[in-house]
């Protein structure tokens, strides 16, 4: 969106439909026009203490990126550093929005957090050269993959572990006018820091990844690459609240329940 300058787009929720807004501050002022288009800002609708956010986007894929951070891989996997990206796709099912429930399902004993830094694509593109990757950017939004930990090690592969509804939350905001390279960003558990970290200790960073990507499969507008998660995940129990943090970014919270 490039001569937007920053600007945070939301989607909200207006009765049973859901809209797209541009947050300014606390306030939620309508839009009209496409959203990966011409989008032209209107009147207040209000703020966001009255109205409800959903996930700012809702992607035709959910790219994710695994092992991407040295210290995670070190101190939390038994896995061997990669030589390339590790793509996995978690189901847009899994999806919620800012202040949406994380469901702990039956079943798992271990579910983390792990905050991250998401990509969202603007237009449709294949084979993105690195030095490009700017051309195909939307803007970037907070992400949570919420993973089944014991799942996840037990089969070998992470669909199931990182599958489950709810175990995608992404917002609050897109911000369309964000330097991805150097960005703080943790995790919080009832108020207590565990993830601290920054983008710039990436393995692969933002312009490799979407060149990665792009020469694999076609990346269409709203489609979310998210881009791993730094060491130290918390693991989640009920009652909990849970906040991604990612400076420049805002912060994405979500409270934590069991499956009745």
């Amino acid at each position: 969106m490039k001569g937007w300058g920053s600007v945070q787009v939301v989607r909200y929720h207006a009765g049973d439909e859901i809209r797209v807004g541009v947050l300014e501050g606390e306030t939620v002022r309508e839009t009209r026009g496409e959203m990966f288009g011409n989008l032209a800002v209107g009147p207040e609708v209000g703020t966001l203490d009255t109205i409800k956010l959903a996930a700012p986007v809702a992607p035709g894929k959910l790219i994710a990126i695994g092992l991407n951070y040295r210290d995670h891989i070190e101190q939390d996997t038994n896995l061997p550093v990669p030589e390339e990206p590790v793509i996995f796709l978690k189901p847009i099912s899994a999806i919620i929005g800012p202040d949406s429930p994380i469901i702990l399902p039956p079943g798992p004993e271990k579910v983390d957090a792990e905050a991250e830094l998401c990509i969202v694509i603007g237009r449709r593109c294949r084979h993105v050269k690195a030095e490009d990757y700017e051309s195909v950017v939307f803007g970037y939004t907070c992400g949570n993959d919420v993973s089944a930990r014991d799942y996840q090690f037990k089969d070998g592969q992470w669909v199931r572990a990182k599958g489950f509804d709810t175990f995608a939350p992404l917002g609050p905001a897109i911000v369309t006018d964000v330097d991805p390279s150097n960005l703080a960003i943790r995790s919080v558990v009832n108020g207590e820091v565990y993830q601290n970290s920054s983008t710039s200790y990436l393995l692969f960073d933002v312009p490799y990844l979407i060149e990665f990507i792009s020469n694999v499969m076609t990346l269409e507008p709203g489609d979310v690459i998210m881009t791993g998660t730094p060491g130290g995940p918390p693991s989640l129990k009920d009652g909990d609240i849970c906040e991604v943090q990612i400076d420049g970014i805002g912060v994405l919270r979500n409270p934590v329940k069991a499956a009745s």
